[in-house]
């Protein structure tokens, strides 16, 4: 059972079924779990070859209306959101500095049933203070990735920041793939063209994707390019026709979404 579903199951008889009641708003308790695991995906860093770092510490952003009306129940959902990004992270392997908290804050600025989601990475011993850690998604810059923890393998890649890591003089081989509804897709050519075509070398049922909508490139840096598709692509939030990938970027074509990653070994 996947953890978006485990996690809806267990709000289900959260506080006698009173939360079906106050998520009859527009903004879902699953759409907010959807955009921590986004969050995670788009802010991990690479440490070392077994250890990926991605944020503990969350912040969702609500209109008033929304605020309003979940506030008396922040605890219990920050609770489950924080288990659910727990779940998520020992799936996909992912390790955190600190212990995982998700705070509920009143954005004056969104309308109903939209909000914000913040991270950042904040250490057990550094947890109170908001200056310390790396930054990254909505409302955050990025900053530089925290320091190498202590005793990491010879040429063990780094962080730099927007959570990439360097390439450059690593030992190894770079392995890339991409990961499409929980299916992974190597890639071992130098480049990989997506598309609905069958001729495609990762084909997409997908209306809003051309026959070759566009073609990955494991240059250095590795890259997107767009093929003249009909609906573009974007790339971490931006329309684009060509960007740079990193490990956790989020390619969406039509309706499809993509998160490309690399890792050496």
């Amino acid at each position: 059972m996947g953890v978006l579903k485990r996690f809806e199951q267990r709000l289900e008889g959260l506080v006698n079924g009173t939360f079906a009641k106050v998520f009859k708003s527009e903004v879902q308790p699953v759409e907010i779990a959807g955009a921590l695991q986004r969050e995670c995906d788009n802010n991990a860093t690479i440490w070392n070859r077994e250890r990926t770092v991605v944020p503990n510490d969350f912040i969702v952003e609500l209109s008033t209306g929304d605020y309003e009306r979940l506030s008396p129940y922040s605890g219990q959902l920050g609770d489950e959101l924080a288990g659910l990004v727990r779940d998520y992270a020992k799936q996909q392997r992912y390790s955190f500095m600190g212990p995982i908290k998700v705070h509920l804050e009143k954005a004056e600025d969104l309308d109903t049933g939209l909000y914000r989601v913040r991270s950042r990475t904040l250490a057990s011993s550094t947890s109170q203070d908001p200056s310390q850690g790396r930054q990254g998604g909505y409302g955050y810059p990025p900053v530089a990735a925290p320091p190498m923890p202590a005793g990491p393998p010879p040429g063990a890649p780094g962080g730099r920041p927007g959570g990439a890591p360097t390439t450059s003089g690593a030992p190894g081989t770079m392995r890339r793939w991409i990961e499409i509804n929980g299916t992974r897709h190597q890639i071992s050519r130098p480049t990989l063209v997506l598309g609905r075509s069958t001729e495609a070398d990762v084909r997409i049922d997908d209306p809003g994707v051309s026959r070759r909508h566009c073609e990955i490139r494991t240059g250095t840096p590795p890259t997107i390019q767009d093929l003249g598709s009909t609906n573009g692509i974007v790339v971490d939030g931006q329309h684009t026709t060509r960007a740079t990938l990193r490990d956790g970027s989020r390619i969406v074509v039509g309706s499809t979404t993509i998160i490309y990653r690399q890792a050496e070994g």
